[in-house]
């Protein structure tokens, strides 16, 4: 206390709930991650990280995460959209069934954009271009919004949400964009072996992610998480009212008045 050191920890290692790993994050980049899926050992990460990184010549600028999403008309439908589970929530899929194209795939208010090249399909491999807007999870609490162009388990359309490791198709080029609702929207792309990617791709102003110097490394997920944070559950269902706000006040200044 009081020597301007921020203390940020985290780690809750248990590889039968799925918990493999945790990291510290900066706007621009990672700090430090650990990623474990074999063992069951845990490990502390420390990390400096800025106290005011708004003021850093390095924090990123200001990004308009619909902008360039609500300027074009949705791509041509080439295939059916189907649906599947990702962390038990409910997506919209449809399939990069060819070696690059242009896609959209919508769910209710969301519509996920998606341009892309590849340097070849592997013809065991699958990925799909899906869309969730709702509540999350097993606890439907918290409103996500995501957009996210993922591996399949297998070539089975099936197993499409389901956890996969490991990658072997490059992309020479992706660009992926939302129609989201929320300001709050969070970058990833995850390369084969769970490794992280910082530096090799980019957010533009009017919120498309795009990958930097050319053709990637094998890609698992490349997503946009959007937290809508006015549409959670908790605060929809106990919402302010100037009533409330104006007891509490009320409360507040009579103990300062006692305490006077």
């Amino acid at each position: 206390m009081g020597m301007r050191v921020n203390l940020l920890a985290a780690n809750t290692h248990k590889v039968g709930q799925n918990m493999t790993g945790s990291g510290i994050y900066a706007p621009h980049s990672p700090k430090t991650y650990h990623y474990d899926m074999k063992t069951d050992s845990g490990r502390i990460l420390i990390s400096e990280v800025d106290s005011h990184p708004r003021k850093s010549p390095n924090y990123p600028a200001a990004v308009n995460w619909n902008a360039y999403a609500n300027t074009i008309k949705p791509f041509p439908v080439q295939k059916k959209t189907f649906g599947g589970n990702v962390s038990r929530d409910q997506f919209n899929f449809t399939e990069l069934f060819e070696n690059s194209g242009n896609l959209t795939v919508c769910q209710k208010e969301l519509c996920c954009h998606l341009s892309y090249k590849m340097l070849e399909k592997k013809e065991n491999e699958a990925y799909v271009l899906g869309a969730f807007t709702g509540l999350h999870g097993r606890r439907q609490r918290e409103y996500w919004q995501v957009c996210t162009m993922l591996k399949c388990k297998t070539a089975d359309l099936k197993t499409c949400g389901q956890p996969a490791e490991t990658a072997s198709t490059r992309f020479e080029m992706f660009s992926l964009s939302g129609t989201f609702g929320t300001e709050y929207v969070f970058p990833e792309v995850l390369l084969s072996e769970i490794h992280l990617a910082p530096g090799k791709f980019e957010v533009l102003k009017d919120g498309r992610l795009i990958n930097k110097g050319g053709s990637s490394e094998p890609i698992l997920t490349t997503s946009l998480f959007g937290r809508w944070y006015m549409k959670d559950a908790i605060y929809n269902s106990c919402p302010p009212n100037n009533s409330a706000i104006t007891y509490l006040l009320t409360s507040i200044l009579l103990i300062i008045y006692k305490i006077l």
